[in-house]
């Protein structure tokens, strides 16, 4: 009996090795994804900041400022832009052209000159608080180095040096201000890809799709049929985020209501083409659920610049989240709710999401052609 009950587990064991080696998903699920992970984390990702872009705004044009602002310019760990006064200066921040400004007040040499306390002060997006505290580390570092160089001898080695640090759009540094709406886009990438990436793969798993064959119903009709249910889901979700977020997470919403049905809808197109590609490409719903995980969800997540900074990532990876809707769409959302309506910031993103949207929905279109001609 021992003998017979251990052939019997033996025999199920057999079979299920079977099983795993002739389903390639299960090859996917346990060699595939743990190796671009650790690729992801190991070599794309990091918590490490790049090169950070920084205006430097010079009211003194004294001797030490000029050598300080020198020395931010020869740091590895800025690209400087001069800025020729404070509106300049604002609209570089604003529209996403630096990630900071450091301004010389006009008496800085003075102050020195005298033994006195001289002023810096650091203006950082406050819509990046990593970015913002590596900006605020990395220009405080600076300034020491350079007081203890530069100002090696005489009294004004001892004139203490004030680095004042400012958050724009987020004054307060608040992580949750700067994670929800990344969040949203997560959870809007959930909805409009993984969800629909089942559609026409439950369709055939079902046996569902034979009876659409028998119908008079068009290409378009059937794409229609599949499209807009998802849609209305989709700007439901969204709504119901919106509301949440500035609700319960006391997340301001300084755009226009507009603006962010606008950039949502665009959004929604192209996610939802992302899910509906894989659907008429896949007849099995574990594949395409998958598939839908892998390439909708997980880039939302790790590419998006929800989590990791997007400038401090390998050059190929960077021109990889291009052809992210995902990354646009966080932008978009994070400059909305914290800054407001800058179509600067929008255009570029809405026209690249717009594009994917319709390069995907004609594949979309052209791949059930086929699968009904079949």
């Amino acid at each position: 009996m021992r003998k017979l009950w251990i052939d019997r587990v033996l025999a199920l064991m057999r079979k299920e090795f079977q099983q795993i080696v002739r389903d390639p998903s299960s090859w996917l699920v346990a060699g595939v994804l743990p190796l671009i992970f650790l690729l992801f984390f190991g070599y794309g990702i990091t918590l490490d900041a790049g090169v950070l872009r920084l205006a430097v705004l010079n009211q003194s044009g004294g001797r030490h400022s000029l050598a300080l602002a020198a020395d931010f310019a020869h740091s590895p760990s800025f690209t400087v832009i001069p800025a020729s006064g404070m509106d300049e200066a604002a609209r570089m921040m604003r529209d996403s052209e630096v990630q900071g400004v450091l301004v010389i007040h006009e008496d800085f040499d003075q102050s020195l000159a005298r033994g006195d306390k001289a002023r810096l002060q650091i203006l950082v997006d406050g819509t990046e608080p990593n970015t913002a505290r590596f900006i605020g580390g990395y220009s405080q570092g600076l300034v020491s180095r350079w007081q203890a160089t530069a100002l090696s001898s005489g009294a004004v080695a001892r004139a203490p040096i004030n680095v004042q640090s400012r958050h724009w759009y987020n004054p307060m540094a608040k992580s949750a201000l700067f994670l929800v709406p990344g969040a949203i886009t997560v959870v809007m990438t959930l909805i409009g890809t993984l969800l629909t990436s089942l559609v026409f793969a439950r369709e055939w798993e079902r046996g569902t799709m034979e009876v659409l064959f028998a119908t008079p119903v068009s290409r378009a009709q059937l794409l229609l049929g599949k499209l807009v249910p998802y849609f209305c889901m989709g700007m439901f979700s969204m709504s119901l985020c919106a509301v949440s977020a500035v609700a319960l997470f006391d997340v301001p919403f300084r755009g226009s209501v507009w603006a962010l049905v606008l950039l949502s809808s665009v959004f929604m197109l192209s996610a939802l083409g992302q899910g509906l590609l894989i659907s008429v490409t896949m007849r099995s719903q574990l594949a395409a659920a998958e598939a839908g995980l892998f390439s909708g969800f997980l880039p939302a997540l790790l590419l998006s610049g929800f989590v990791f900074d997007i400038n401090s990532m390998p050059l190929a990876l960077r021109a990889v989240t291009l052809l992210l809707p995902a990354r646009h769409f966080n932008t978009c959302l994070r400059t909305l709710f914290l800054a407001g309506d800058i179509w600067a910031v929008f255009l570029p993103c809405l026209l690249i999401m717009a594009l994917l949207a319709a390069v995907l929905l004609l594949l979309v279109y052209k791949n059930l052609a086929r699968r009904l001609d079949t």
